[in-house]
């Protein structure tokens, strides 16, 4: 078994053999979600954050913990509740006696890895706790402000259904989430094989070995910076994320860091997939999980089942797609 990396730079298709390596581990725990880890991955790799958005019993929680373990990452769950306060997340200043001082204790926030489980279950004060950790990379206490550790990203879980107790997050925070998956029910296949997993481990816990380590995340992420872009392909996340705007079904389309969103985490899924250079089907393959939680539908089409996702479907089929010019891309 290869090493863990833990320093120096890797290359593309060194960082796309990590990453079929990572989504192997992680298919061990959780079964039959191959899209929607492939896009979880790309979001890390992207240096952003994912927010898991599905019905309880769906693994999210499982797909979380399983990727900070193959990543070789930190790892912290918190329990969003209605009495959660923002200083059970960022930690808070607590007095010494024996230095007869008050002292930071940081609070679980400072991991690589945060989940961040049942997120709309607290208050918009607390939600707001992450705001600056997500953006900025660092916590404000009191005045004084600490760094977080590197890398640090959030996976956020929320259950779309509940809303008894339930505080659904402003569209401020879920605009830092570069990507909103939804993991969906397994066929019945899949969920057998759930229950013979399960019978054949005689255990209820699951541990995934780790394929990387936090520098070798790292160096996977400059390594996915170098990934070639052709101006056409950049130019087709703008005219789709634009296109939001103009829909009449739209109150409010997503911005130009959805288009941002979409280019990062573009790229990255091309690394997936064995590829140094973008082409417009890694665009469409991204769109829904990058632009549609960043587009408010009008109110009155909600009960005809218009969603973000139904506007970003249209979109895709409105607007036209660059050619793919394989040679293009590569030189």
């Amino acid at each position: 078994m290869r090493e863990p990396v833990t320093d120096g730079e890797l290359t593309l298709a060194e960082v796309s053999e990590l990453s079929r390596r990572v989504l192997e581990r992680v298919s061990q725990a959780v079964v039959g979600k191959a899209e929607a880890l492939e896009l979880v991955l790309a979001g890390v790799l992207a240096g952003g954050h994912v927010l898991l958005e599905d019905y309880p019993g769906l693994a999210k929680t499982l797909a979380a913990r399983s990727f900070a373990q193959a990543l070789g990452l930190e790892f912290r769950r918190v329990q969003f509740t209605p009495d959660l306060l923002p200083s059970d997340v960022t930690g808070a200043f607590v007095y010494d006696q024996k230095e007869s001082e008050f002292v930071f204790r940081p609070g679980p926030i400072f991991t690589g890895l945060l989940l961040a489980d049942e997120i709309n279950r607290t208050p918009p004060k607390t939600q707001a706790a992450l705001l600056e950790s997500m953006q900025e990379h660092q916590v404000t206490v009191e005045g004084q402000t600490f760094p977080l550790p590197v890398p640090f990203h959030v996976l956020a879980t929320a259950n779309p259904v509940e809303y008894e107790g339930t505080y659904p997050l402003p569209e401020a925070q879920l605009d830092r989430f570069m990507l909103r998956i939804g993991f969906g029910y397994p066929t019945p296949a899949e969920e057998w094989e759930v229950l013979r997993r399960r019978m054949s481990r005689r255990s209820e816990d699951q541990t995934v070995e780790a394929v990387t380590d936090a520098a070798g995340l790292l160096a996977a992420q400059r390594a996915v910076e170098t990934v070639t872009v052709d101006d056409t392909v950049g130019q087709y996340c703008v005219d789709l994320a634009a296109a939001t705007r103009r829909d009449s079904q739209v109150l409010v389309g997503a911005s130009p860091r959805g288009s941002l969103a979409l280019l990062l985490t573009a790229r990255a899924y091309a690394v997936i997939n064995g590829r140094d250079y973008v082409v417009p089907e890694d665009v469409k393959a991204v769109a829904v999980a990058a632009l549609a939680h960043r587009i408010t539908v009008r109110p009155e089409l909600w009960l005809h089942e218009v969603t973000g996702a139904t506007v970003v479907r249209t979109v895709l089929g409105t607007v036209a797609a660059p050619p793919t010019v394989v040679g293009a891309a590569q030189a």
